[in-house]
């Protein structure tokens, strides 16, 4: 039995290394999903599941995307870096008055490769942050402090693609890790099934399988579909926090689909357009109303998150054989409720309005310096907490660079 902890203890702490270093625990921006992965889907506001791979980690949106790609390894670094809080007048269950989050900048890499075979088909090997949410509260927002909650996902993907008769596929069977930990909610006790799970318990890590998988097919001369999607990550649950999320902890990854179209209006253009859903209605802890129960019971309250339709629209131009350029908006629909803000003072994933750019800088023919920015406007939420109403906010900037190597 000793060994067997032991061992167990040495999983789970190698786990949370890599959870850290790799899906640093952040605010997001499609509710708590990432708009991209690495600088080149960070420069086209993440749209592109139609167009040809811009490096490797084009197999994050759309597996099939590197069916045509040599081999290339690409690393990147973005620094993500929300501004979150809340403002409250005549509450009780939270501390009126103005409050911003602590913990304002993150880095978070990325990391991809990809490998063609003797078959003429690829293999690609990913890792990036999925997603997650941060917040990191000084002061006593409900009745102790710090408080806040820190959830990060780290994908790690095996991706086969090839193509067959003019069309473009991959499958990419995923490993998800999950990190999490709540602090300073002790004020909700009485509304739990089991307060002694419910904050202020450290991180806990979960972890599942789930599948991605897409296509591309040029419809028309110059003229590209693709359509990508993942299923649900059926996670293990958070045993720390059975009191917290619905079921006795579970919290698993919602599925998401996204399709589009990428055409070329001309040689050095390319223009992309996609649309994202992510069914967040799939997973009671993120979508349950918060008074559909008790924290922590089976249907019981969740965070009262809807489904999220994203829209995208991105430009590439390669002005020459040195410099790409690349332009970027995205607007996603706010999955928050003016019922739902109490709850959502820890989780204020609100923001809509996504205007990026970026490029590509060649080095030599084997080398390029790939970077983008992203701002992210500010949007807020307005609803009733009996006696007084709060306000929840958010906007964000990033900055990201990344490197791409082509053996």
């Amino acid at each position: 039995m000793l060994r067997r902890t032991t061992c167990e203890g040495a999983l789970k702490a190698a786990l949370a290394f890599t959870v850290a270093g790799i899906a640093t625990p952040a605010m997001a921006t499609e509710g708590y999903f990432a708009l991209g992965y690495g600088p080149v889907q960070r420069g086209t506001a993440g749209a592109g599941v139609a167009a040809p791979a811009g490096d490797a980690m084009a197999s994050a949106l759309n597996p099939a995307a590197v069916a045509g790609l040599g081999r290339e390894l690409s690393m990147g670094i973005e620094l993500f870096a929300p501004d979150r809080g809340y403002e409250a007048t005549g509450t009780t269950m939270v501390a009126p008055g103005s409050y911003r989050s602590g913990h304002r900048v993150f880095p978070i890499p990325n990391f991809a490769y990809n490998l063609p075979l003797s078959n003429g088909h690829v293999l690609n090997f990913a890792a990036y942050g999925n997603g997650g949410m941060n917040t990191s509260y000084s002061d006593p927002i409900f009745g102790e402090a710090p408080a806040g909650v820190d959830l990060a996902q780290l994908f790690l993907s095996a991706t086969y693609a090839g193509e067959t008769n003019g069309i473009s596929w991959g499958i990419a069977p995923t490993l998800a890790i999950q990190s999490f930990q709540a602090r300073g909610l002790g004020a909700f006790a009485g509304m739990s099934v089991d307060p002694t799970a419910l904050s202020n318990n450290g991180h806990d890590l979960s972890w599942g399988v789930g599948l991605r998988a897409g296509i591309q097919a040029e419809i028309a001369p110059g003229v590209r579909a693709g359509i990508s999607g993942q299923t649900k990550f059926n996670m293990t649950k958070f045993d720390k926090y059975a009191g917290l999320f619905e079921g006795g902890g579970d919290f698993d990854i919602p599925a998401s689909i996204t399709a589009g179209l990428a055409f070329d209006p001309r040689p050095d253009t390319t223009v992309m357009f996609d649309y994202q859903r992510i069914f967040y209605s799939g997973v009671p802890a993120v979508s349950n109303a918060t008074d559909a129960g008790p924290l922590g019971a089976p249907g019981g309250a969740g965070f009262g998150w809807d489904d999220v339709d994203v829209l995208k629209i991105g430009v590439e131009w390669r002005k020459s054989p040195q410099m790409t350029w690349r332009f970027g908006y995205a607007y996603a629909t706010n999955p928050i409720g003016a019922e739902d803000v109490l709850l959502n003072v820890i989780a204020p994933g609100v923001v809509q309005h996504h205007f990026t750019a970026g490029g590509s800088w060649q080095l030599n023919a084997s080398d390029r310096i790939d970077f983008a920015a992203v701002c992210a406007l500010n949007n807020s939420v307005t609803g009733a907490v009996p006696p007084g109403e709060v306000t929840i906010d958010m906007d964000q900037i990033e900055l990201a660079v990344g490197w791409t190597r082509r053996f």
